[in-house]
């Protein structure tokens, strides 16, 4: 007898193919399909799916879900959208491996996007860092070795390039971890200390990754050539030396007329036999830590260095011109999301525009103020995006859906609670963009396929259970600007490695996620 048995529902297997009636049994972790319906059957557990859609779970290609794993494993805001496998190490930005005592440093840096963890967890290597997930948490994790900490490991925070031995380092630790269980290489080119590298070491780091069938993932160097492609071009360069396949970060940009040139440049990487794709949030509007808007050079050295750096008058004067959007616009579009202190919490919602204006102060010195107050604890979001953008590229079928979830701050992006449901929602149902059995396609079985998942991504005898069941009449996101931090609506039940973890719209208090390792 199955321990669940799904009932009735349109199954839309994740292949693109159009749905067909039938029954999902789960026995295990692993689920049988029933075509037409089959009342004979008995289960365990029965979830009568009439009027719904029955599918495989989403995996989001662009997470920072990492310490919000560790911290909240019931991890709410995901699965409540139907995410039951989270892809972290993305941006380069994250914590393995590493030496323990280089690790303080890093959790700094990304505190205001990413949290920090549990008193008493450690870790050093990829594989200590992935066992910290298993059976802990609701969701599944893929994880990417980041560039971050390769190199902080190694080289620390200094802005040069690596001589030989180092790249040596560097690319042992890139195998290392590609052994443990990584499934590629990832890197975030407009922070550092990533910014301080070149196209040729980034070749050589990802060089080592090809004999594993991994993946080059990047957050492209945005501050490169026209800032508009060249950045873009690099990532392919970056990939067809190294003979890899590249998948682009949040493939988006806020310039009028860009979506089709964004998309003309994959489909010319493809053609010239570079195996790129790209993900994508709906959402209009980016978010990152407030410290990224400082140059550079201010952050040579580390953290310490820099707040260090920015509280002399010297250094303000040098850098006030550079405190602006990089794509034109104003800070009145830069709302904080994360402020770390109680103090200073009733920022969170407002702009950095009103925040100067309140205080009387620059704009150079009401942020430097801030991050030394804060330790550098801040994270904002730009409401910059361009939603005509946002539909062209949605609809080329090398793309991806990924949330690039932030869990910190009461005024987190809405992409963090509600990118899934608003796909299927809004770009689905009410504007037609998308057929429901491509955009299921683009959650499931494209990202499965990317990375290599045998066993996920598609609903058929003998895959893993991770089950997605929504309502496709009703199912949207609640999760607005002024309101972010709001669960969907529509989407029923989740289970994740056939244990039920989202039941009637409410959590189960079930962990039953794992690390999936690149085998």
């Amino acid at each position: 007898m199955p321990d669940v048995l799904i009932r009735g529902g349109r199954i839309v297997d994740g292949t693109g193919e159009t749905w067909y009636r039938g029954d999902v049994a789960v026995d295990g972790d692993t689920v049988s399909i029933h075509r037409g319906q089959q009342p004979g059957v008995e289960a365990a557990e029965v979830i009568d799916a009439t009027g719904m859609v029955v599918c495989p779970g989403f995996i989001d290609m662009h997470s920072h879900s990492e310490m919000a794993l560790l911290s909240d494993p019931d991890h709410e805001a995901k699965l409540r959208q139907g995410v039951t496998t989270e892809i972290i190490g993305v941006d380069g930005l994250s914590y393995a491996p590493i030496t323990p005592t280089k690790l303080e440093p890093i959790l700094t840096y990304l505190a205001a996007v990413n949290g920090r963890p549990p008193a008493g967890v450690q870790w050093g290597s990829v594989a200590d860092f992935l066992s910290l997930f298993d059976n802990r948490s609701s969701a599944n994790v893929v994880y990417f070795v980041p560039h971050m900490a390769v190199r902080v490991d190694v080289m620390g925070w200094e802005a040069r390039l690596p001589n030989e031995g180092e790249m040596r380092q560097m690319q042992r630790l890139v195998r290392e971890g590609m052994r443990d269980g990584a499934f590629g290489f990832s890197t975030g080119l407009t922070y550092t200390p990533g910014a301080y590298s070149d196209t040729e070491e980034l070749v050589d780091l990802t060089m080592p990754i090809k004999e594993f069938g991994g993946i080059y993932v990047t957050h492209a160097r945005y501050t490169l050539g026209d800032r508009l492609l060249d950045p873009f071009r690099e990532a392919l360069t970056i990939g067809r030396r190294a003979g890899v396949p590249v998948q682009i970060s949040h493939y988006h940009s806020p310039v009028n007329g860009m979506g089709e040139q964004m998309v003309a440049l994959v489909e010319e990487g493809r053609n010239s036999d570079v195996d790129v794709t790209y993900d994508q949030y709906p959402y209009p509007a980016s978010s990152t830590v407030l410290h990224s808007l400082l140059p550079y050079w201010v952050h040579a050295g580390g953290p310490d260095a820099m707040l260090q750096r920015i509280a002399t008058q010297e250094v303000r004067e040098q850098i006030a011109d550079s405190i602006d959007p990089m794509w034109g616009g104003s800070m009145d579009n830069y709302i904080f999301a994360r402020v770390g202190s109680a103090k200073n919490r009733e920022w969170e919602g407002r702009s950095a525009t009103d925040m100067a204006r309140s205080q009387g102060k620059s704009m150079v010195d009401t942020v430097c103020d801030l991050l030394i107050e804060e330790r550098m604890e801040v994270a904002f979001v730009a409401r910059t995006g361009n939603p005509d953008n946002i539909r062209t590229i949605l609809q080329h079928p090398a793309q991806m859906v990924g949330s690039d979830g932030l869990l910190t701050g009461e005024h987190p992006n809405p992409r963090s609670y509600g990118t899934y449901p608003y796909v299927l929602g809004q770009m689905v149902r009410d504007e037609g963009i998308l057929r429901l059995e491509d955009a299921v396609r683009k959650m499931t079985a494209l990202p499965a396929q990317r990375l290599g998942l045998k066993d996920r991504g598609i609903l058929r005898d003998g895959m893993k259970a991770d089950l997605v069941v929504f309502n496709p009449d009703t199912v949207r996101a609640t999760a607005t600007f002024e309101d972010p931090k709001q669960f969907p609506v529509g989407i029923d039940h989740v289970l994740v490695n056939g244990q039920p973890v989202i039941r009637d719209g409410a959590h189960t208090g079930a962990h039953p996620g794992r690390a999936l390792r690149r085998v």
